[in-house]
């Protein structure tokens, strides 16, 4: 970031934006953990629950899986260049470590239909070939999906939808942006000078923070069968109001120690993101709220999001004082090297 940063600040800084992003994603996963066997029964909720069922999609759905996804783009650029400065293949170590990632999410299929892992080995995938791209390509081909896939979502508002459109503009496509996206920010070195480039990144804040505002406003007043075209549209601008908002706020040294206890949360993210959905059952059960679906209400995803943070804040401070990595990135790991020793 500035100067003065040590590369293992920096560290800390991405992780502790991993960690927030690992608990805005429990807001919106929280009501997929448990499994049933009847069609959910949809709500139309008042008072506070129908506050918080409102800020959700404005404020966290997709956002925080975006950031996430980002933060996976940036690892990736990490990860190949260490390797290949070891003399390693990186190509070959990330479609091994991708390989593994796949595995692991496969087996959490069976506690959470709805986990990103597989899908996150595979658009992993995509991001292979632009290893050796120069910034300018990379730049380029990242401006011309995110033009497509803007594209495609305001063809959706304006004319409805078609297998087409959804192909082209679904979840998929917009993590890829966002793998691409982390991928550039690290080959460009931008993090680690985010203090030189304080004035771009203002305007960038300056030009998205006025979409945010009148996204929300326009989820607020959409029909429920528009919203989730509306809230995809309005994801990437929001997303990078956000990101250079942490980005900034990791710049300072104060706000890096008070958030230091969410950095080990953010360090174990592939274990606390598989755990998420198994505590967060385990939790929705004490509470008697398994079934019938409707009985979880906005109320319970904020009770439930909330505990289980506390219970990662907890746990991956307790882990970290006896090991270096979280159990399955101790896993992920072996799977990815071997027995070698990688230093």
């Amino acid at each position: 970031m500035n100067p003065s940063i040590s590369q293992k600040e920096r560290i800390i800084s991405l992780d502790i934006i991993r960690g927030l992003a690992l608990f805005g994603i429990l807001f919106a996963n929280v009501r997929g953990y448990p499994t049933f066997t009847e069609d959910p029964i949809v709500l139309n909720y008042g008072g506070i629950n129908h506050l918080i069922d409102t800020l959700i999609p404005i404020f966290i759905e997709k956002k925080f899986f975006s950031i996430f996804s980002f933060l996976f783009g940036v690892g990736f650029y990490i990860f190949a260049s260490r390797a290949e400065s070891r003399g390693d293949k990186p190509r070959w170590r990330f479609t091994r470590r991708l390989l593994a990632l796949f595995f692991i999410g496969v087996l959490q299929l069976g506690p959470y239909f709805g986990t990103i892992l597989p899908a996150y080995a595979l658009i992993g995938l995509l991001l292979l070939p632009f290893y050796k791209a120069s910034v300018s390509t990379i730049s380029k081909w990242l401006g011309g999906i995110t033009g497509i896939y803007i594209v495609s979502l305001i063809l959706r508002i304006a004319f409805g939808d078609s297998a087409f459109l959804e192909y082209i503009g679904n979840d998929q496509t917009l993590i890829f942006i966002m793998f691409l996206a982390g991928f550039l920010v690290a080959k460009a070195d931008w993090i680690r000078r985010i203090s030189e480039l304080k004035k771009p990144i203002y305007w960038i804040q300056l030009v998205t923070l006025p979409i945010f505002i009148g996204f929300s406003i326009w989820i607020w007043v959409a029909p429920d069968h528009e919203s989730n075209y509306i809230i995809a549209l309005g994801t990437i601008p929001t997303f990078l109001f956000y990101i250079t908002t942490l980005f900034l706020l990791m710049e300072n040294k104060a706000i890096r120690t008070l958030l230091k206890p969410v950095a080990r949360v953010g360090q174990m993210a592939l274990t606390n993101y598989v755990s998420q959905s198994m505590i967060g059952l385990f939790i929705i059960s004490l509470m008697g709220m398994e079934s019938p679906p409707y009985m979880i209400s906005p109320v319970h995803v904020v009770v439930v999001a909330c505990l289980v943070f506390i219970f990662h804040l907890i746990v991956s401070s307790i882990w970290l004082k006896f090991f270096k990595r979280g159990p399955l990135e101790i896993l992920w790991r072996f799977m990815t090297y071997g027995k070698q020793t990688i230093k």
